[in-house]
């Protein structure tokens, strides 16, 4: 009986303290950031942003200058050496408000 009771009340302190962590802004963002690269990158581009893909570039830590030039127009930023020469990325102005997401997510994997 002592060991239910016992059991009871952590189980209320848990729930009085709230349970769970709250996540950091940036969090969100990154899983939000990971689904668009695992919806649409991952066809390109390897699952892990760290490794290079079949057809494109590693991608983890990728500036959202890069990012955004890539995806919006299919151009490198002003002064930006490709690391593969030749290689054609579809435009997806689609993901305009997902930029953010997405390089907080290629940031969060480093």
């Amino acid at each position: 009986m002592r060991q239910r009771a016992l059991a009871l009340a952590a189980l209320a302190a848990v729930f009085a303290c709230g349970g769970e962590e709250q996540a950091a802004p940036g969090d969100a963002a990154a899983s939000r950031g990971k689904l668009v690269y695992a919806n649409v990158c991952t066809a390109c581009h390897n699952a892990d942003p760290r490794q290079a893909g079949a057809l494109g570039p590693e991608l983890a830590g990728a500036s959202e200058e890069l990012v955004a030039a890539k995806v919006l127009r299919n151009e490198y930023p002003p002064g930006y050496a490709p690391k593969r020469p030749g290689a054609t990325m579809p435009k997806y102005e689609y993901l305009s408000s997902s930029i953010p997401d997405l390089t907080a997510y290629l940031a969060s994997v480093k």
